[in-house]
């Protein structure tokens, strides 16, 4: 019998229903965007210029509907795309100050879920976790990027 208890059971649960409540409170709060592209425009502002690749890589999605998302975030005027100085063939992406306002309205969404989702929890219990999952995200992180410079030593 598989154990649905188990770090990756409840971390892809955790990420999936956090994702769903996100979407639900973004679509009643009237921001006159979609979910997915408050989830860019955050990843966006986030990452502050970061190439179109990587936003997608980020949101764990292909490329190209990243770049939908971003054409939709453009043309309301809420992301800029400048050429990459290093890549003339890249885009960086940019949050404008037009998304300030809107990215502070998703931020209150999030926050809202967030404490939704601690409830129970103490101050110290809250902070103990978000460390300890910033450690396991490091330590995932160091064994990705270690295996891909093993199969690609560059």
């Amino acid at each position: 019998m598989i154990d649905s208890e188990t770090f990756g059971f409840m971390v892809t649960d955790i990420a999936r229903m956090t994702r769903a409540m996100l979407e639900k409170r973004i679509a009643s709060a009237g921001l006159g965007i979609t979910p997915g592209e408050a989830r860019a425009l955050l990843h966006i502002a986030a990452l502050e210029g970061a190439r179109q690749s990587q936003i997608a890589e980020r949101l764990g999605i292909e490329p190209m509907t990243a770049c939908v998302y971003i054409d939709k975030l453009e043309k309301q005027g809420l992301v800029t795309r400048a050429p990459d100085p290093d890549d003339r063939r890249a885009k960086n992406v940019v949050a404008t100050e037009t998304a300030k306002k809107l990215i502070d309205r998703i931020l209150e969404q999030t926050a809202a879920i967030r404490e939704q989702s601690f409830a129970g929890l103490a101050p110290a219990e809250r902070d103990t976790m978000m460390e300890a999952l910033k450690q396991v995200r490091a330590n995932l992180y160091g064994l990705l990027t270690s295996e891909t410079a093993e199969v690609d030593p560059q």
